[in-house]
């Protein structure tokens, strides 16, 4: 059985854990980010000052083994007309409940993981309550995971936490025991990155022998990765935490124009490939749509994912 680590965070990260799930004979973990300060996370960390939910509580429904009432129950989200309620997602508050009466945040993952029956390990990169802080080109600085995507005007030159961050042990552990580890699918200053800028995480990523292997975003993002083609996320990366990947996977799955139009008017548009790339890169059909969004289609990333475990295997060994 191959440990498989997927590092990230929010939907992106949701997506690809749906389709390694699928695959027998491993054990998924999902290392994420606590980072969120915006929406019904941000609001119940400023009453019980825990760590942001949000994603873990994405994490935990992608990684549920079916659809059930439960799963459904976590991602309720309460109407405009409910008051003090109102926007807030019950997982959040039932996982800032236990967190509450137990004083234990991994503890509290681990009853709700066991009550959706989730074959794996959902791991928070730290247990502290953190605070994103980001210097831009322009030398405007943003604090705050909420406002970056948002208010950064150029590109972002340096991550960082307003105040010292440790790693979680488990966090540390998962990255040592791990066979192959994911990158992504997710934003890449929000998502990916607040992992990545945790010193102890950061040491265990450049020592471990797992086979790193970066999947990358379908589109660019307004404020994060406006003009970034695939060097620019590995380059960033590099920049904030020197380890070696071994593969960055890229779709290429054709979008229609009613689509690109879309996120164009969002000032998105898909992520360009620039040769010699800074690593090996394959290319897989991913996605698919609904509406005008595009997400990543889970079979397709279950097969794409085989293959490249297997293709890491082959070339690399282990």
């Amino acid at each position: 059985m191959k440990r498989v680590v997927v590092i990230g965070g929010g939907k992106g990260q949701a997506a690809l854990l749906r389709g390694l799930k699928r695959i027998p004979d491993i054990h998924l973990t999902s290392l994420v980010t606590v980072a969120d300060d915006g929406g019904s996370t941000g609001r119940l960390r400023s009453i019980f000052d825990i760590p942001a939910m949000g994603d873990i509580r994405n994490v935990m429904v992608a990684m549920a083994p079916e659809e059930t009432i439960l799963s459904q129950i976590m991602t309720y989200r309460f109407k405009d007309n409910a008051m003090d309620l109102s926007g807030h997602s019950l997982g959040n508050l039932i996982l800032s409940a236990l967190t509450e009466s137990s004083g234990d945040f991994m503890l509290s993952i681990s009853n709700i993981s066991k009550v959706l029956n989730i074959n794996g390990d959902i791991i928070p990169s730290t247990t502290q309550t953190v605070t994103l802080k980001a210097i831009c080109e322009d030398g405007s600085v943003i604090i705050g995971e909420n406002k970056i995507g948002k208010e950064a005007k150029s590109r972002i030159k340096h991550l960082s936490y307003v105040s010292e961050v440790h790693a979680s042990t488990q966090a540390i552990e998962a990255i040592e025991k791990a066979d192959f580890i994911f990158f992504g699918v997710g934003s890449l200053y929000t998502s990916i990155l607040p992992n990545l800028i945790i010193p102890e995480l950061a040491q265990a990523l450049m020592h471990s022998k797992a086979r790193k292997i970066f999947v990358a975003n379908a589109m660019t993002q307004k404020g994060e990765t406006k003009g970034y083609d695939l060097n620019d996320h590995l380059q960033a990366i590099y920049d904030h935490c020197p380890l070696t990947l071994d593969l960055a996977i890229v779709a290429n799955t054709p979008l229609p124009d009613h689509i690109l139009d879309h996120y164009a008017l969002d000032e998105c548009e898909p992520l360009t490939i620039r040769y010699p790339s800074l690593t090996k890169v394959l290319s897989y059909d991913l996605l698919t749509t609904v509406g005008n969004t595009v997400i990543h289609d889970d079979v397709k990333v279950q097969r794409c994912c085989e293959e490249v475990m297997s293709f890491a295997i082959l070339h690399f060994g282990g």
